[in-house]
């Protein structure tokens, strides 16, 4: 069984907008990966790390644990062998309390792909292949999120473009979700049901002719 290990936030944690509720596996998009690369002779686990309010490399003022740059060298350990990460950060780094650009952002998810790079797996372990995947856009934060993320539209903006030069540089593969998902109306950050339908499918292609590579 080949295992895929997905290191997002709330995006994918599916929470359901507006609400503190989750969606199902089979809802989130990481559910609706696996169901779609297990569709046939392959087996494949798509482990979820997922934590609500995740950063790339900067601290929560206000909530501890947030900085996606602390233990994720043990996350990796922890889950090897690999055969993909799949990173999918960057909208939390535009909270209200934030100053960050695009451009910070996508130096943040760098820095996370040299920290898997330089995890401490087991001799003979391979190194995984990283897939970074843009979060759409967000666009006019409303309901109860709409404080936190205020502005986070206008400092967003240009987030693909910066984490496609990113993963050229580093030899990363890339996909942008906004390519084919947008923002829930309903809060205009998180993502609904229908959105993490067309992403996990969307993915599945992407992603299965990247671990075609690890058997």
């Amino acid at each position: 069984m080949q295992q895929i290990l997905v290191y997002a936030d709330s995006l994918s944690w599916g929470i359901v907008p507006t609400t503190r509720r989750r969606l199902d596996f089979d809802q989130r998009w990481p559910g609706v990966l696996e169901n779609a690369l297990n569709d046939g002779t392959r087996r494949v686990r798509v482990i979820e790390d997922c934590l609500n309010g995740r950063r790339t490399v900067w601290d929560d003022p206000f909530k501890p644990g947030r900085n996606g740059l602390q233990g994720l060298a043990q996350r990796i350990e922890i889950h090897s062998p690999l055969a993909l990460v799949v990173l999918m950060l960057g909208t939390n780094d535009f909270q209200s309390m934030h100053a960050h650009n695009a451009w910070h952002s996508a130096q943040g998810t760098a820095a996370l792909v040299r920290a898997i790079r330089e995890a401490p797996i087991e001799p003979g372990m391979p190194v995984p292949p990283v897939l970074v995947v843009a979060p759409p856009p967000i666009t006019a934060p409303r309901g109860p999120i709409a404080p936190k993320f205020e502005g986070g539209e206008h400092k967003c903006a240009g987030l693909a473009e910066a984490l496609r030069a990113v993963c050229g540089e580093l030899g990363c593969a890339f996909f942008d979700a906004g390519s084919v998902i947008h923002a829930s109306p309903q809060d205009g950050v998180h993502v609904d049901a229908a959105q993490h339908a067309e992403l996990g499918a969307a993915l599945a292609a992407p992603v299965a002719a990247l671990i075609a590579q690890d058997r």
